[in-house]
């Protein structure tokens, strides 16, 4: 399992040690979407959805998401985030929203699974609370496009 740092050397899944790592200023930036019928997203954008303000509820729960993170994926580590910045931006030629997410934190290891754990969020809740006049959206194209911080520098999708 040579390269895959989640792996001990027999093969077993561990968490893994960060101890030794410099403590250094990480971010991360994740973005997706969810496509909806052009009807769907002007009920959104007019704020006429019946369970209330869908992208303001959606970007308050793609912050809880990346505070979460860590109780959801089985070997993230708890990170001491110091920011989480959810945007959903409508986009008609989509049809849908756009979602982005950025992420900070000063520590040994990065926010990539935050970053991309509120952009999931986020479409989730926007899927959640329209899901009642359309059933067939689509959450797609979520990954990481910035992580900066770190031994391994900087990446830029």
């Amino acid at each position: 399992m040579s390269g895959l740092t989640h792996f001990d050397d027999s093969g077993k899944a561990h968490m893994v040690d960060v101890s030794d790592k410099a403590v250094t200023s990480r971010i991360a930036v994740a973005e997706g979407y969810i496509t909806m019928s052009p009807e769907t997203l002007a009920l959104v954008v007019g704020g006429r959805a019946e369970k209330g303000d869908v992208l303001g509820i959606a970007r308050l729960a793609g912050i809880m998401g990346a505070k979460k993170t860590s109780d959801l994926i089985p070997l993230c580590h708890p990170l001491p985030i110091t920011k989480v910045a959810v945007d959903l931006t409508p986009d008609a030629d989509l049809p849908g929203i756009r979602i982005s997410a950025t992420v900070k934190t000063t520590g040994q290891t990065g926010v990539e699974m935050e970053a991309l754990t509120a952009v999931s969020t986020a479409a989730l809740t926007v899927h959640d609370m329209v899901k009642a006049v359309q059933k067939d959206m689509v959450i797609g194209g979520i990954k990481v496009t910035l992580k900066d911080g770190g031994k391994s520098g900087r990446y830029e999708a």
